[in-house]
């Protein structure tokens, strides 16, 4: 069973979309897509700095972007509308955070047109959030569950993320997450994370107001292959649900870890992660044994993730 899955904010490093500007298509979709997405994808996927590209508003739409266009770059039948990744063999697609809604137009339930158009409010929304207070996120690597959730608790946080595997991302202001810092739970490690808000966490609500209006202008289809959620792992097959869900996920907590026990569960016997590729598909590694992982980081990776589709896709 193969499944297609997507990044979320972090995977992002300069330049890292620089050599698939030579695969045929890449160049010409980010031209046509800067319009929606509100920013020059083609710079920012270049030549653009860290700083830059951690901003929420930049961050969000080149992230989309470049899954949609490594992703239709290993599977162009997806541009062909809503049954195309199906007919390429895919059986399920998932994203983090704002790779849901990479993972919604690969599933052909947005066209890429209103995926960029939709993470432009998004990522503007949250941005704008982020800047009312000053929050940020952390991971938290190891130590007893219980402990890790006593100690969050403690300095007030959030587990925006669990990742499973033991990881778990705090969010909250920064003066909580410094505390959590010089105060860690026994066993455990903290790695600020390059992010510009504490997403995933009531400090997003004014984000959520603003893409909930924009959502209204939007008529999804329903995805043409299983799209699970990050709010519970569970296959949302309708797309008016999809969309409800991709709005109120701004605020909650991301739980990949269901979305892998769903994987584990589904059969998923490959899983490919498109471009910034790397961060899904270590997670997979971690908790999902014999799986088969490509993380899609140059159009090099492209020869032998062509193998593992002929070798895992649906009949």
């Amino acid at each position: 069973m193969l499944v297609l899955v997507a990044p979320g904010q972090g995977a992002q490093t300069p330049g890292f979309l620089t050599p698939w500007l030579d695969v045929d298509g890449v160049a010409d979709r980010l031209r046509a897509w800067s319009d929606p997405a509100g920013i020059d994808l083609v710079r920012f996927g270049t030549e653009a700095g860290a700083e830059e590209i951690k901003d929420t508003a930049v961050a969000q739409p080149l992230l989309v972007a470049a899954g949609l266009a490594t992703g239709l770059a290993l599977f162009p039948e997806a541009a062909s509308g809503n049954s195309g990744l199906a007919s390429s063999g895919v059986a399920a697609v998932a994203g983090h955070s704002v790779g849901e809604i990479t993972a919604a137009a690969l599933a052909g339930a947005l066209t890429p047109e209103t995926a960029l158009a939709f993470v432009r409010e998004r990522g503007q929304g949250m941005a704008e959030a982020a800047a009312l207070t000053p929050t940020g996120m952390s991971a938290v690597l190891g130590g007893d569950p219980d402990e890790v959730a006593a100690k969050l608790a403690e300095h007030g946080l959030t587990a925006a993320n669990n990742n499973g595997g033991g990881q778990v991302v705090a969010a909250g202001t920064l003066e909580q997450l410094a505390a959590l810092k010089a105060d860690p739970p026994a066993k455990a490690r903290i790695i600020p994370l390059a992010v510009a808000g504490a997403f995933h966490t009531e400090h997003m609500a004014p984000g959520v107001e603003r893409l909930a209006k924009f959502a209204e202008t939007v008529t999804p289809a329903d995805p043409a292959v299983t799209y699970l959620s990050n709010a519970d792992g569970a296959a949302v097959a309708d797309g008016g649900e999809l969309i409800r869900r991709l709005v109120n996920q701004v605020s909650n907590p991301v739980r990949w870890d269901l979305c892998m026990a769903s994987l584990e569960r589904l059969g998923a016997t490959c899983v490919i992660e498109v471009s910034p590729g790397g961060t899904l598909t270590n997670l997979v590694k971690r908790n999902l044994k014999g799986v088969a992982t490509l993380a899609l980081k140059t159009p090099d990776d492209l020869a032998k993730a062509r193998e593992l589709v002929a070798e895992h896709a649906a009949g």
